[in-house]
């Protein structure tokens, strides 16, 4: 079911782990399954993602997800969150997602927005 993209992700993810002086931390979980992510963002003065990780635990899809879009996210400004949508995380996926597990899918996608909102409140 799975392509191999996504299980190389999650056996081996990307970018997986912490950073100590983050510029924005965020955590949310899936309820129905389990899922709990959180990613940490290192933002320099010219609004780049300079360094990003995620922790956490949940199942394949959520996992690869996440790694995928920290990969996306590493060098790019802070605002390019604020137009990512669904339909780039299951494109970046590339398999069908069943309505079952599009809220594992899109758990990244909220996350990461969190992320552009915390970044933003105080501006």
């Amino acid at each position: 079911m799975y392509q191999e993209n996504i299980l190389e992700h999650y056996e081996n993810p990307q970018n997986f782990g912490e950073i100590s002086n983050p510029t924005v931390s965020v955590e949310d979980s899936n309820p129905l399954c389990g899922d709990k992510l959180g990613v940490h963002i290192l933002i320099d003065d010219k609004e780049i993602i300079k360094d990003i990780k995620f922790h956490g635990h949940g199942c394949a899809i959520s996992m690869a997800a996440m790694s995928m879009l920290t990969e996306k996210l590493l060098g790019k400004n802070i605002n390019y969150i604020k137009d990512l949508s669904k339909d780039d995380i299951l494109e970046m996926l590339g398999i069908p997602i069943s309505m079952t597990r599009i809220k594992c899918a899109l758990l990244s996608l909220k996350i990461s927005k969190l992320g552009f909102i915390e970044y933003h409140k105080d501006k």
